[in-house]
């Protein structure tokens, strides 16, 4: 896949110890606390990015919008990534994800 810069999704991971005074900020769609595990992956299942510790409160276009990852794609800090697809020129790369995103 040219220009792919890996697989990106989020996880929602069960915090067990929470303190009291947090869960409500840690409860989400499920009434037990969550910690959410933003996570990027090549084809060959390594791990290069991860992103842990939000609250389960935050669907993951929230995460996103927290994500040090997308932070340097909308600075243009990024590494550049150049690939051509049917004669149109790209520079930068994209995530693979689920369907997050509406139609």
């Amino acid at each position: 896949w040219p220009g792919m810069l890996g697989s990106l999704d989020c996880m929602h991971w069960t915090w067990k110890n929470c303190p009291k005074a947090w869960q409500g900020m840690y409860c989400g769609k499920s009434r037990d606390a969550t910690i959410v595990l933003e996570a990027v992956a090549l084809e060959d299942t390594w791990i290069w990015h991860a992103f842990f510790g939000l609250p389960g409160t935050l669907n993951d276009i929230n995460v996103l919008n927290r994500s040090p990852l997308f932070a340097r794609l909308v600075s243009r800090d990024a590494p550049t990534c150049n690939y051509k697809i049917m004669d149109n020129e790209y520079s930068m790369g994209y995530y693979l994800t689920d369907g997050i995103y509406p139609e």
